[in-house]
């Protein structure tokens, strides 16, 4: 089976707040897009993915990741996370409506495909599974098999969101790459830790230099 990434992305201007203590205002936009630009050069390179689709009103990211192979969706909801992430998968199922789909998260910098396909090959057992984040309390993968509804729920306590919601949980070994979400300094460390994309890994250096 091969899955249509749906990726949201904030303005670059608002993305990532909760790194502001870490990187201040100058560099976090800068973060953000690089996170974005790392997680879809792996979610493209991966061979269980047939296409990312990212759902964006920020123009630099749109060129910028429309330049490593995702389609651009604009978020005309613009109601938040969970509406752009049902609005992408409709405008994919509108043109392919036995797509399977799956909701990623826009910031894991050290994203490695081979993982990431680990993930979505055992996630296709399933009617809608989903993958929680490093913390054990949120979710960075969501996915909903053809004919089913993803209902996202990401937000504050989505692993308990999405387990109740139906959504099968994945208890996966050697997969940290597609659970290391960043909104913290030590969330940043930690996927550094990892080994980072190259974007991602340029942009850090920068903080590290302004610390």
């Amino acid at each position: 089976m091969q899955w249509t990434l749906v990726i949201p992305l904030k303005p670059l201007a608002r993305a990532k707040s909760r790194l502001a203590a870490a990187a201040g205002d100058g560099l976090r936009p800068g973060l953000a897009l690089a996170f974005a630009q790392d997680t879809v050069a792996a979610a493209v390179a991966c061979p269980a993915v047939r296409d990312v689709a990212v759902v964006t009103d920020d123009a630099l990211a749109g060129r910028e990741l429309a330049a490593l192979g995702a389609r651009i969706v604009p978020d005309e909801p613009g109601e938040g996370l969970n509406a752009a992430l049902r609005h992408g998968a409709a405008v994919i199922r509108a043109e392919r409506s036995g797509a399977s789909v799956a909701a990623l998260n826009a910031d894991l910098p050290a994203l490695r495909p081979l993982e990431l396909g680990h993930v979505l090959d055992h996630a296709a057992h399933f009617p809608r599974a989903f993958l929680p984040d490093a913390a054990g309390i949120g979710t960075t993968l969501l996915t909903a098999a053809a004919g089913m509804e993803l209902r996202p729920a990401f937000g504050t306590a989505s692993r308990a969101h999405h387990t109740a919601s139906g959504a099968v949980e994945l208890s996966l070994d050697g997969i940290d790459s597609v659970r290391q979400d960043v909104d913290t300094g030590e969330d940043l460390r930690a996927a550094l830790a990892l080994g980072v994309g190259p974007r991602t890994a340029k942009a850090a250096a920068r903080l590290l230099i302004a610390d």
